[in-house]
């Protein structure tokens, strides 16, 4: 069974663990407890296939920035988490996140950029503390178009609290996973298809250039004396022939396609 390791990370007090509890309990979590380090998994079916994924749960806070990379070790996925009524913590994305992942792991690692506490984005009270400080909840716009600047597999929103888009950003990600190593499991066979193409392809053309030897027979052998007694006869100078050898067709290579997780 395939498993896949899903890291997720942002500042303290965004709501990851709201989001992960969310997610493989279907219930909400009412206090606030700061994380150190803790696991969850989850099974899940893409098509016929099931897979397990490993939730890791990680502190945000700066006393654990020297331990917490050793959680990103052989990470398939990192959601990075940030609340849309929190600039901040979107602002730290940039400043934090991103560079700490990078410096980590291998520069192909995919991250997924998610908001939380999507709720909150047009709530009364949340809305006046925001307009005291001069400050804005992050646009869905904003959010999209920076995951899309740096790469990133997409963003996506949801609300612990009311669970709206808490299962689908966990499907993106596991089927952003799955996207990017069918190609590697795929080219074995595919090698194989090419060759076994190719090998057929040079025994035509060789049976072409070398066609099978007929045995004489005694119709062909009086054949041939008649047509050199005629040859004595009449010789005539021989007409140019135009080239009548076939022509090789390369089939044009077809771009593959590369499969994207849908994001809504």
């Amino acid at each position: 069974m395939k498993s896949i390791k899903c890291v997720v990370v942002g500042d303290g007090a965004v709501g990851k663990t709201s989001l992960l509890i969310s997610y493989t309990t279907n219930q909400f979590p009412e206090d606030y407890v700061p994380t150190v380090f803790d696991n969850y998994s989850a099974n899940v079916m893409v098509g016929d296939e099931k897979i397990t994924i490993n939730l890791w749960d990680t502190a945000g806070q700066e006393e654990y920035d020297k331990l917490r990379p050793l959680s990103y070790t052989q990470t398939d996925i990192f959601l990075i988490c940030f609340s849309v009524v929190e600039p901040t913590s979107f602002e730290n994305v940039k400043n934090k996140w991103i560079p700490e992942i990078r410096h980590h792991t291998p520069k192909e690692t995919q991250i997924l950029l998610v908001g939380t506490k999507s709720d909150l984005r047009d709530e009364p009270h949340c809305l006046d503390e925001l307009d005291e400080q001069g400050l804005k909840p992050i646009s869905e716009k904003e959010a999209r178009d920076f995951a899309k600047a740096f790469g990133m597999v997409g963003y996506l929103e949801c609300s612990a609290a009311s669970q709206k888009g808490v299962r689908e950003v966990f499907d993106c990600a596991i089927k952003s996973v799955i996207t990017e190593d069918e190609p590697a499991e795929n080219a074995p066979q595919q090698a194989a298809s090419q060759q076994g193409q190719q090998g057929q392809q040079v025994q035509q053309g060789q049976q072409q250039q070398n066609p099978p030897k007929q045995q004489p027979t005694e119709t062909s052998a009086a054949q041939n004396a008649e047509a050199k007694s005629a040859a004595k006869v009449q010789q005539k100078p021989a007409k140019p022939v135009a080239s009548s050898a076939p022509k090789t067709y390369i089939p044009a290579k077809k771009s593959k396609k590369s499969k994207k997780c849908t994001i809504l």
